[in-house]
């Protein structure tokens, strides 16, 4: 039962009850003669008659009139809980209502907790990276380094020599036997799957921290190498704004692992990164147009994405993932900028 049809019910219900007391005292007390009653009316309309339709009739009305009163005051509450749930900033009136001000202040006071919070974690986040860089050691970052040329000077050439020679023997001299043909083309498909595969690992074996940079400059230094080594179309929107170290290096590993993904999974032939604000809120947006997948069938651990989400809880944001087979996957992070009052967005 909702709101309405609940306070109507509830109002004809205690108008009928008191109707009913009303004229209970009246026969008793002012009545010798029952049949006189029973036989009133007012104008064409007998006086029992009335007892019964008068209490409906305002029943209906003060219940309306009530339900309307508390349902618009439910709906506020319902509009800023939502508005807190999705980690946006709560929008208050400016005349409140004087029911509700006791709910209003614990709303303001949570909201305040998750800001604290969120904060807190962003905080944590930006001198955990900082830690990360000072400590990362160089002869780390060397071992990385080396073996990520060790494997395209020679794993990555060979493969493309290879895919060289497959694709001259498929064009220039096919074999006539139908079975040969079917085989050389599946070995021509799996070198340029490996090809893909070394692309990915070489991708994760680079260096992931911004070293210096900022988190746009190395989002488009990653975009254009991707452009030089990848058969792909790569598009991007990236604009310019602040945030602290610790949201830029999740951010940046984010966009990498997703890269990743979708060079060994996504079979995609174009590929488009967005990287705005928008609200207090840096809205990060990776898509492809591949193979996709079915979210419910496939264990998303497998694409990390619970990498990725964990990555977006640790500075207070979310992560969302929509893909379908054969349509393409879009990820997108959104993560809220807490400032101080009077620092700008510069």
């Amino acid at each position: 039962m909702n709101t309405i049809l609940r306070h109507v019910f509830t109002a004809i219900l205690f108008s009928f009850i008191l109707s009913i007391i009303i004229t209970g005292i009246t026969l008793v007390a002012f009545l010798e003669d029952w049949s006189l009653i029973l036989d009133h009316k007012v104008g064409e309309i007998s006086y029992l008659a009335m007892v019964l339709i008068i209490p409906i009739v305002s029943g209906i009305i003060i219940g309306t009139v009530s339900a309307w009163y508390w349902q618009q005051r439910v709906r506020r509450i319902e509009r800023q809980l939502d508005e807190l749930a999705k980690g946006q900033k709560m929008t208050f009136d400016q005349e409140p209502y004087a029911e509700l001000d006791k709910i209003q202040h614990y709303l303001e006071q949570v909201q305040e907790k998750i800001n604290s919070q969120t904060e807190m974690a962003q905080r944590i986040a930006t001198e955990r990276a900082v830690e990360r860089e000072k400590s990362l050691q160089e002869v780390v970052v060397q071992e990385r380094n080396r073996l990520a040329r060790e494997l395209h000077d020679s794993v990555s050439q060979q493969l493309f020599a290879a895919s060289m020679m497959m694709s001259a023997i498929n064009e220039t001299n096919p074999p006539k036997d139908d079975g040969i043909r079917k085989q050389l083309h599946m070995i021509e498909k799996a070198i340029h799957q490996s090809q893909s595969e070394m692309r990915a690992l070489l991708l994760h074996l680079r260096p992931v921290a911004l070293k210096g940079k900022n988190l746009q400059a190395g989002v488009e230094e990653l975009l254009l190498e991707l452009i030089q080594k990848v058969p792909m179309q790569i598009d991007w929107k990236v604009e310019a704004f602040t945030v602290d170290k610790g949201i830029e290096d999740q951010l940046f590993r984010i966009l990498q692992e997703s890269v990743s993904n979708i060079l060994r999974h996504a079979k995609a032939t174009s590929l488009y990164v967005m990287l705005i604000e928008r609200d207090d809120t840096v809205i990060l947006r990776v898509a492809d147009d591949g193979i996709g997948f079915d979210i419910n069938k496939i264990k998303t651990s497998s694409y990390g994405v619970e990498n990725m989400r964990e990555r977006a809880y640790e500075i207070g944001g979310t992560l969302k993932v929509i893909s379908l087979p054969n349509e393409g996957t879009r990820l997108e992070v959104k993560v809220p900028i807490l400032r101080k009052e009077g620092e700008n967005h510069d």
